[in-house]
Protein backbone atom coordinates (compact mmCIF):
# COMPACT_ATOMS: atom_id res chain seq x y z
CA UNK A 1 0.00 0.00 0.00
CA UNK A 2 2.97 2.27 0.60
CA UNK A 3 4.24 1.43 -2.88
CA UNK A 4 0.84 2.29 -4.37
CA UNK A 5 1.00 5.67 -2.64
CA UNK A 6 4.45 6.27 -4.14
CA UNK A 7 3.28 5.21 -7.61
CA UNK A 8 0.26 7.51 -7.42
CA UNK A 9 2.35 10.48 -6.24
CA UNK A 10 4.93 10.07 -8.99
CA UNK A 11 2.12 9.84 -11.55
CA UNK A 12 0.64 13.04 -10.13
CA UNK A 13 4.01 14.78 -10.40
CA UNK A 14 4.35 13.66 -14.02
CA UNK A 15 0.92 15.06 -14.91
CA UNK A 16 1.64 18.31 -13.09
CA UNK A 17 4.63 18.76 -15.40
CA UNK A 18 2.62 18.59 -18.63
CA UNK A 19 2.23 21.74 -20.68
CA UNK A 20 -1.06 23.23 -21.88
CA UNK A 21 -0.25 22.26 -25.47
CA UNK A 22 0.48 18.61 -24.61
CA UNK A 23 -3.10 17.53 -23.99
CA UNK A 24 -4.21 17.43 -27.62
CA UNK A 25 -0.99 15.79 -28.79
CA UNK A 26 -0.41 12.10 -29.46
CA UNK A 27 -0.65 9.68 -26.59
CA UNK A 28 -0.72 5.96 -27.35
CA UNK A 29 -2.31 4.21 -30.31
CA UNK A 30 -5.73 5.71 -30.98
CA UNK A 31 -5.58 7.83 -27.81
CA UNK A 32 -4.48 11.43 -27.70
CA UNK A 33 -2.65 12.43 -24.54
CA UNK A 34 -5.81 13.45 -22.69
CA UNK A 35 -7.33 10.02 -23.35
CA UNK A 36 -4.13 8.27 -22.28
CA UNK A 37 -4.01 10.24 -19.03
CA UNK A 38 -7.72 9.61 -18.57
CA UNK A 39 -7.25 5.88 -19.03
CA UNK A 40 -4.36 5.90 -16.56
CA UNK A 41 -6.37 7.91 -14.04
CA UNK A 42 -8.86 5.05 -13.97
CA UNK A 43 -6.28 3.20 -11.88
CA UNK A 44 -7.21 5.72 -9.18
CA UNK A 45 -10.93 5.91 -9.97
CA UNK A 46 -11.37 2.15 -9.77
CA UNK A 47 -9.66 1.94 -6.38
CA UNK A 48 -12.08 4.55 -5.05
CA UNK A 49 -15.11 2.85 -6.60
CA UNK A 50 -14.23 -0.78 -5.93
CA UNK A 51 -13.55 -0.17 -2.25
CA UNK A 52 -17.32 0.35 -2.00
CA UNK A 53 -18.00 -3.09 -3.51
CA UNK A 54 -17.42 -6.14 -1.27
CA UNK A 55 -16.29 -9.25 -3.11
CA UNK A 56 -18.91 -11.89 -3.89
CA UNK A 57 -18.70 -15.19 -2.08
CA UNK A 58 -16.28 -17.50 -3.84
CA UNK A 59 -12.70 -17.83 -4.95
CA UNK A 60 -10.47 -14.77 -5.02
CA UNK A 61 -7.89 -14.18 -7.73
CA UNK A 62 -4.40 -12.82 -7.20
CA UNK A 63 -2.78 -10.05 -9.27
CA UNK A 64 -1.62 -12.28 -12.17
CA UNK A 65 -4.96 -14.06 -12.16
CA UNK A 66 -6.68 -10.69 -12.45
CA UNK A 67 -4.83 -9.96 -15.69
CA UNK A 68 -5.66 -13.34 -17.16
CA UNK A 69 -9.34 -12.80 -16.34
CA UNK A 70 -9.35 -9.23 -17.65
CA UNK A 71 -7.77 -10.39 -20.91
CA UNK A 72 -10.87 -12.48 -21.60
CA UNK A 73 -13.12 -9.59 -20.56
CA UNK A 74 -11.31 -7.19 -22.89
CA UNK A 75 -11.64 -9.53 -25.84
CA UNK A 76 -15.37 -9.79 -25.20
CA UNK A 77 -15.75 -6.02 -24.80
CA UNK A 78 -13.86 -5.23 -28.01
CA UNK A 79 -11.01 -2.84 -28.75
CA UNK A 80 -13.24 0.08 -29.72
CA UNK A 81 -15.07 -0.01 -26.39
CA UNK A 82 -11.76 0.14 -24.55
CA UNK A 83 -10.56 3.04 -26.68
CA UNK A 84 -13.80 4.96 -26.06
CA UNK A 85 -13.62 4.30 -22.31
CA UNK A 86 -10.21 5.98 -22.29
CA UNK A 87 -11.51 8.94 -24.26
CA UNK A 88 -14.44 9.35 -21.89
CA UNK A 89 -12.11 9.16 -18.91
CA UNK A 90 -10.07 11.94 -20.49
CA UNK A 91 -13.17 14.07 -20.93
CA UNK A 92 -14.12 13.38 -17.33
CA UNK A 93 -10.94 15.14 -16.18
CA UNK A 94 -12.55 18.43 -17.18
CA UNK A 95 -10.98 21.82 -17.86
CA UNK A 96 -8.09 21.33 -15.44
CA UNK A 97 -7.03 17.71 -15.86
CA UNK A 98 -3.90 18.05 -13.72
CA UNK A 99 -5.97 19.31 -10.79
CA UNK A 100 -8.47 16.50 -11.36
CA UNK A 101 -5.66 13.92 -11.23
CA UNK A 102 -4.33 15.46 -8.01
CA UNK A 103 -7.78 15.20 -6.44
CA UNK A 104 -8.07 11.56 -7.47
CA UNK A 105 -4.64 10.78 -6.04
CA UNK A 106 -5.53 12.39 -2.72
CA UNK A 107 -8.83 10.51 -2.46
CA UNK A 108 -7.49 7.13 -3.56
CA UNK A 109 -4.48 7.26 -1.24
CA UNK A 110 -6.61 8.37 1.72
CA UNK A 111 -9.16 5.63 1.05
CA UNK A 112 -6.45 2.96 0.80
CA UNK A 113 -4.83 4.13 4.04
CA UNK A 114 -8.11 3.66 5.90
CA UNK A 115 -9.31 0.48 4.20
CA UNK A 116 -7.19 -2.32 5.59
CA UNK A 117 -7.14 -5.26 3.17
CA UNK A 118 -10.73 -6.10 2.26
CA UNK A 119 -11.82 -8.45 -0.49
CA UNK A 120 -13.44 -6.32 -3.21
CA UNK A 121 -15.37 -6.88 -6.42
CA UNK A 122 -13.65 -5.42 -9.48
CA UNK A 123 -14.31 -5.45 -13.24
CA UNK A 124 -16.51 -8.33 -14.33
CA UNK A 125 -17.39 -9.10 -10.69
CA UNK A 126 -13.95 -10.61 -10.07
CA UNK A 127 -13.13 -11.00 -6.38
CA UNK A 128 -9.66 -9.93 -5.21
CA UNK A 129 -8.09 -8.56 -2.03
CA UNK A 130 -7.18 -4.89 -2.05
CA UNK A 131 -3.47 -5.65 -1.58
CA UNK A 132 -3.46 -7.83 -4.72
CA UNK A 133 -5.52 -5.32 -6.69
CA UNK A 134 -3.18 -2.48 -5.77
CA UNK A 135 -0.33 -4.42 -7.40
CA UNK A 136 -2.23 -4.18 -10.68
CA UNK A 137 -2.79 -0.45 -10.18
CA UNK A 138 0.91 0.13 -9.55
CA UNK A 139 1.65 -1.74 -12.77
CA UNK A 140 -0.84 0.36 -14.76
CA UNK A 141 0.38 3.66 -13.31
CA UNK A 142 4.01 2.82 -14.08
CA UNK A 143 3.50 1.41 -17.58
CA UNK A 144 1.27 4.26 -18.68
CA UNK A 145 3.42 6.78 -16.85
CA UNK A 146 6.25 5.62 -19.09
CA UNK A 147 3.92 5.92 -22.10
CA UNK A 148 3.10 9.50 -21.16
CA UNK A 149 6.75 10.38 -20.60
CA UNK A 150 7.69 8.93 -24.00
CA UNK A 151 4.87 10.82 -25.72
CA UNK A 152 5.77 14.18 -24.18
CA UNK A 153 9.46 14.04 -23.37
CA UNK A 154 8.65 14.82 -19.73
CA UNK A 155 10.78 13.46 -16.93
CA UNK A 156 9.23 10.58 -15.01
CA UNK A 157 11.06 9.06 -12.08
CA UNK A 158 9.08 6.50 -10.08
CA UNK A 159 10.91 5.06 -7.11
CA UNK A 160 12.96 1.88 -7.30
CA UNK A 161 10.31 0.13 -5.18
CA UNK A 162 7.59 1.11 -7.64
CA UNK A 163 9.57 -0.06 -10.66
CA UNK A 164 10.47 -3.30 -8.91
CA UNK A 165 6.83 -4.01 -8.06
CA UNK A 166 5.78 -3.43 -11.68
CA UNK A 167 8.54 -5.63 -13.06
CA UNK A 168 7.86 -8.42 -10.59
CA UNK A 169 4.19 -8.48 -11.53
CA UNK A 170 5.08 -8.52 -15.24
CA UNK A 171 7.24 -11.59 -14.64
CA UNK A 172 4.48 -13.28 -12.64
CA UNK A 173 1.93 -12.65 -15.40
CA UNK A 174 4.31 -13.98 -18.06
CA UNK A 175 4.97 -17.11 -16.03
CA UNK A 176 1.29 -17.71 -15.32
CA UNK A 177 0.45 -17.37 -19.02
CA UNK A 178 3.17 -19.78 -20.14
CA UNK A 179 5.70 -17.21 -21.36
CA UNK A 180 7.99 -17.08 -18.37
CA UNK A 181 10.80 -18.94 -20.13
CA UNK A 182 10.71 -16.63 -23.14
CA UNK A 183 10.75 -13.57 -20.87
CA UNK A 184 13.72 -14.86 -18.88
CA UNK A 185 15.69 -15.62 -22.03
CA UNK A 186 14.99 -12.12 -23.30
CA UNK A 187 15.91 -10.43 -20.03
CA UNK A 188 19.22 -12.29 -19.87
CA UNK A 189 20.17 -11.49 -23.46
CA UNK A 190 19.86 -15.06 -24.70
CA UNK A 191 17.00 -14.49 -27.15
CA UNK A 192 14.95 -11.71 -28.69
CA UNK A 193 11.49 -11.22 -27.25
CA UNK A 194 10.22 -10.36 -30.71
CA UNK A 195 7.88 -7.69 -32.02
CA UNK A 196 4.62 -7.44 -30.15
CA UNK A 197 5.72 -9.51 -27.13
CA UNK A 198 3.62 -8.45 -24.17
CA UNK A 199 2.63 -9.96 -20.86
CA UNK A 200 -0.79 -8.26 -20.97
Amino acid sequence: MTVFDSAARSFEQLIRGLGATDWDGPGLGDWDLRALVGHTSRSLVTVIEYLKQPAPTGELVDAPGYYLAVRDFSVAAGAEAIVERGRQAGRDLGDDPAAAVSALVATACADVEQAGDPAIAVIGGIGITLSEYLQTRIFELVVHGLDIARATGCDYQPSAEVLEAANVLAARIATRSGRGGALLLGLTGRAELGDGFSVV
